[in-house]
């Protein structure tokens, strides 16, 4: 089983990226499924979540507004479209499931499965 994070890179403050999470190995098709970050010396921190159908969708407030979860449930694939990039977005982006959805859950919670981490540098 694999979650495979992509599409981070270096974006000027103002600018937009589109992050993708892939799923394979087995099928998350009834699970919740999220964003997390981390930036250099701060603890992994919840960015974004969505349920088995788009009736569950939430955000943390830092980004409510900017950013905009979605997934491809045939696909296996999450996203997340990045808008109006701040410097303090800047981190590495991990993607994560859970049997459970959670609207504003914390790292500890019983995340099944994490992706390696793609990495978004807003400059100034």
């Amino acid at each position: 089983v694999q979650l495979q994070a992509s599409g981070g890179g270096l974006v000027q403050a103002g600018g937009s990226l589109r992050l993708s999470c892939a799923a394979s190995g087995r099928s998350f098709y009834n699970y919740g499924m999220y964003w997390f970050r981390q930036a250099p010396g701060k603890e992994r921190e919840f960015v974004a979540g969505i349920g088995r159908t788009t009736s569950f969708i939430f955000y943390s407030d830092s980004v409510k507004g900017r950013f905009t979860i979605s997934r491809d449930r045939a696909k296996n694939t999450m996203y997340l479209q990045m808008d109006s990039l701040k410097p303090e977005d800047t981190a590495v982006y991990y993607c994560s499931v859970s049997r459970n959805v959670y609207a504003a859950p914390k790292e500890s919670f019983d995340f099944e499965y994490w992706g390696q981490g793609t990495l978004v540098t807003v400059s100034s």
